[in-house]
Parts: structure tokens; sequence; C-alpha cells
């Protein structure tokens, strides 16, 4: 018995002490790691920064520290970072160009990679240079790439170049298959987004506002490449209809779509070349990340620019099951508007706003808010790749609103749609209900039967009432009269170059220039520009991380790809409010 104890508590102190052991490491490596962020990047002269245009690119910075100590946070780019490094490398002497490669890459919107690649144009205007390689170019990477002085591609790459294509999915056989059905009410011939779940196929307006934007996208992307690389819009269309994507590398130099054919161990040779150093002599290189932490001179301006993000769904509060950082959370937006509104050093906000939509009362909530906000400091509203639906409702009451030419914006219209559950509860799985009740509509909205005619009719006139107040918000922004709002409304996509025709915006433009017009409607000329709202600390990230939500989220959407938008809404159909201001999910263009 003496030796059993001594055993088992020998084991026992052994566990305790490879537990501090290993809790002492984990923060070491945690101190290391932000250690190692937080230090200075000395920029030595003949420089080169190099961006991997490789993963996903998202509007800011989502690093998880789960990933980052398991070595597993590759593929994540953001555009904020990706802007200011190419700003702050334009402005540093010691760095003489730009080096990308090209991979597999996606921008998230046609808007943010054509927001990178105008950067990038600004960089090159600078008189300093650009060069870009890759293995193999996707349609997006070659686009930005192209505003390259050389564009290289490895002997036997691709380029990827074919026209776009947009591919909306619809969900109501399979949702029949479960006994599951959607009950819709909604208001504006072309409010499209419940047809995924309602519809099998297109609606006629549906395909008429997709076929008018996609048009409109690749209209952009082929006079931008045409212009920096020198061949006609009609060639780039004959190319693309020629299937080149699978022709032999030397077809890319023909068509002059790229410069050089090399392979991978020649590219420091060109950029030795490039900077003028010998074959023996190492290239200085950066990262954006390393871009980041280089020294830059320091702006002693007391007055601020803040540059609120928004991205995101649209809901009312924080939900469990949700990874509420991409989540626009109508009480916690609105909390912070009055945060800025009251902050005194803060002359002027610029709302970055990157969303499709959603909740209806969200919306209204955040368009109070910034009319609150407008009364004491002038708001400009940037534009991302969306600003659609709920996103242009909490928009169109600022001063001033920049887009995009290939912002997706508008959606002005509203809907309802609750699940009919009865096929699956009641007929296939065999469950009966009954029903007492006080009044006639105690009942109303149970997902165990579906609706009545009254009920149908209660629920369209709180949907028409929405919509009136949105169409009202709109014209009172915009100033319009709701007639004049309701001819550019009923829920029609317009991208940022339609838009401006149809005053639903100010002015195409960058972030950047909707900070300059905020300076100059709020009457500074020095200025610091700050981020909000902050992004959370470390340890913040890792105690919300091992609470299951963010890592958990990561690989669910890793896994959907396109279909984690849809599955995420189905999932969560009795957290949310149910009169949405919301565009379609079907904006997967390829």
């Amino acid at each position: 018995m003496k030796d059993f104890i001594k055993y088992t508590l020998a084991t026992v102190t052994g566990l305790v002490i490879v537990g501090v052991v290993l809790t002492v490491l984990s923060i070491v490596t945690i101190v290391g790691i932000v250690a190692s962020t937080d230090a200075t990047t000395i920029v030595a002269d003949n420089s080169v920064m190099t961006i991997e245009l490789k993963g996903v690119m998202t509007e800011r910075n989502e690093e998880n520290p789960l990933n980052t100590l398991m070595g597993n946070d590759e593929g994540t780019i953001s555009l904020e970072d990706m802007l200011k490094a190419i700003d702050m490398a334009k402005a540093d002497k010691n760095i003489k160009g730009i080096y990308i490669e090209a991979g597999a890459f996606s921008a998230g919107s046609p808007a943010s990679a054509q927001e990178l690649r105008n950067k990038l144009a600004e960089f090159k205007k600078a008189g300093k240079w650009i060069i870009s390689y890759g293995d193999q170019y996707t349609q997006t990477a070659y686009y930005i790439c192209s505003v390259s002085n050389k564009v290289l591609l490895n002997p036997i790459g691709t380029v990827d170049w074919r026209g776009l294509a947009a591919q909306p999915y619809f969900l109501k056989d399979l949702m029949v298959k479960f006994g599951v059905k959607m009950q819709l009410v909604k208001v504006g011939k072309y409010k499209s987004a419940p047809e995924t779940y309602t519809e099998d196929k297109m609606s006629e307006p549906n395909r008429e506002q997709v076929s008018a934007y996609i048009n409109g996208i690749w209209n952009e992307m082929v006079k931008a490449v045409s212009e920096s690389r020198k061949i006609s819009t009609t060639e780039l269309n004959r190319i693309a209809d020629s299937g080149i994507t699978f022709a032999d590398s030397k077809e890319y130099l023909k068509t002059k779509m790229v410069d050089e054919l090399v392979y991978t161990g020649d590219i420091k040779k060109r950029i030795k070349k490039q900077l003028g150093i010998k074959e023996d002599e190492t290239i200085n290189q950066l990262s954006v990340s390393e871009m980041l932490n280089a020294p830059a001179e320091e702006n002693t301006a007391d007055e601020k620019i803040a540059v609120y993000y928004a991205y995101g769904d649209i809901v009312d509060e924080v939900a469990a099951g949700f990874n509420n950082e991409t989540c626009i959370v109508g009480s916690v937006v609105t909390k912070d508007l009055e945060e800025l509104a009251n902050d005194d050093d803060i002359k002027a906000v610029v709302l970055r706003v990157n969303s499709g939509g959603g909740s209806a009362y969200a919306s209204e909530q955040m368009w109070n808010a910034v009319k609150e906000l407008k009364k004491k400091k002038p708001v400009v509203v940037s534009m991302g790749g969306m600003a659609a639906s709920g996103g242009y409702y909490m928009s169109c009451g600022a001063n001033y609103i920049f887009a995009e030419p290939t912002t997706i914006t508008g959606s002005i219209g509203i809907f309802g749609m609750i699940p009919d559950m009865s096929g699956l509860i009641t007929d296939k799985l065999g469950v009966k209900f009954d029903e007492v009740k006080t009044n006639k509509f105690s009942a109303f909205g149970s997902p165990t039967r579906p609706f009545n005619a009254e009920e149908i009719a209660l629920l369209q006139t709180n949907v028409n009432r929405g919509y009136d107040l949105f169409l009202k918000r709109v014209a009172q922004g915009r100033k319009m009269t709701t007639a004049q709002v309701d001819e550019r409304a009923q829920g029609r996509v317009w991208i940022g170059k339609d838009a401006i025709k149809q005053k639903l915006v100010d002015a195409m433009g960058s972030i950047d220039d909707a900070v300059k017009k905020a300076a100059e409607l709020a009457k500074i000329k020095d200025y610091n520009v700050e981020s909000y709202p902050a992004n959370p600390s470390w340890i913040d990230e890792i105690l919300e991380t091992a609470q299951g939500g963010n890592y958990l989220d990561e690989q669910l959407k890793a896994t959907l790809g396109d279909y984690y938008q849809p599955f995420m809404m189905m999932k969560s159909l009795n957290k949310q409010n149910a009169i949405q201001a919301r565009m379609t999910y079907d904006i997967i263009i390829r």
C-alpha cells in the first residue's frame, strides 16, 4: 500500500511539474512572438519590399494566436496592412522597389483588388519599380500584378485569363428533402437574397442585375490591364475567349501578357540587376509585416481622423456560435460611434464599410448613430468590396460617400424569411402538435406549422413599413424624394461606377481619398489617422480562442469555402432578426 501511495504521489508530482514547465514554455513562446512582432525593422539602403499574393486577403488583420503558436498562420493577409506597408515603402528612400510573388490568391472582392492595384500604381508613379513573378497567376493576381514594370512567369506556368462568371446556388430542393421550406415576404423585384432558399434558378430581374455588375467589373479589369500592358481591350477579350489559360506558356509572351519566362532560381538575378548590385551580393528584402515595423516619420499633431472599420454580416447582438470579429454588431457599433463623437481629439470619422447587410433593426440603429455623430463632426464613408442593403443603410446618412468603381452597393430593399419546419418535425419525425392560445396571433412565428394568410399579411405589412423607412433614410441622406429613391431601389444592386450616376454615392475613390475629404470637411491640415476599433490584445485573443469560438469557426470556413455564409445563416436562423436588409450570398465571381 505504501508503494502504491508513493508511486501515485510521484506520478502526480511529475504531472504537476510537466504542467508548470509547459505553461512556462508557452508563456515564453508567446512573449517571444510578441517581442519579435514589436521589434523595430532597420531598413538598409537598396532594399526591396516583398509581397506574397497567396491565400485570402481580409479587410483587416485577423491573426489568430493559436494558429501562430502552431505554425499554421500562413495564407491570410489584410488589405489595411498591405496599403499601409506600400505607403511606407513609397516614402522610404531606402526602398527601391517591390517584388510580388503571385500564387493561389483571393482578394475577397473585386473592389479590394482594385484598391490594392491602385496603391501599387501610386508606388510606381513615385519613380520606383515593381517586378512580379508567378508559377501560376490566378485571374485576380494577374489583374493586380499587371501594373508591374515587369511581369515574369515560370516557363511551364499559366496565366488564368478567361473572364468572369457568377454562379448562384439554390438550396430549396435540398431543404425540401429535410422537410424544411422558407416562408418569404419581401419588397423589391431585384431583392434576390432569399432566392438561395426559395427558388431553384435565378429570377429574370436578378439575372439582369448580375449580368450588369459582372460585365461592369470585367470591363474595369480589362481597361486597367489594357492600360498597363498596352494591349487593346478587344485583344484582351479575344485572348480570354481563346482559352489561353490552358495554352503553351510561349503564347503569353506572344500576346504580351508577360515579359519573360524565367525559373524561380533566376528571379534573384533579375532583381539584383534592377538594383544594380553584383551577383554575389545579398538582396535586402523586407516582408509586409517587417515594413510595418520600420520606423516612420513621427506625426506630432494632436488632432485625429478616426477610420472605423465595419465589415461582415450585420447582426443585432453578439451571438454564440458566430465569429463576431467578422460581424457588424449593431449594439457595439452604436456605442463605439458614440464614444468617437465624444472624443474631442477626433475631428472627423471615416466609416469603412464592407458588408452585404443583415438585420434591418441593427441597420436602423447604426444609421441613427451616424446621424448623431454627424451633428458633432464630419462623417465620410469609404465603401470596400460591398456596402449593400444594410451596408448601404448604415452609410447613406454620411456627409460624403466614396466607392471603388467595382464596389457592390445599393440593394435597397427588405425581406422577411421564416422557416416552416413542419415537414421535418411532423411529417418526417412524426412529432405532433396541438395548440391552445389566448388570442388570434399568440402562436405567430411558430416553426411547427406554416403561416396562414392573415399572418403572412401581417408580416408583409411590417416589411413594407421597413422598406418605406429605408427609402426615407436614403432620401434624407442623398437629398432625393422617396419616389426618386424607389426608382433606384427595389433591391437593385449597382457597382460603384454606376451608383455614382444614380446619385447613391458622391465620388470614386479609395480609403485615402475618404480621409482627405474628412480632413477637408473638418478644416484641418495636420492630423493623425487612427484605426478603430482597436485590435484585441494577444491575451484576449488567446482567451477567446480557448473558449472555442474563433479557431473552430476558421476551420469551418476553410472547409465550406463559398458555402460558409449560407450555412451559417441556416444554422442561426432562430437567432436572427426575421426582417433583413441583406443582399444575396451568391456573389461568387470566378
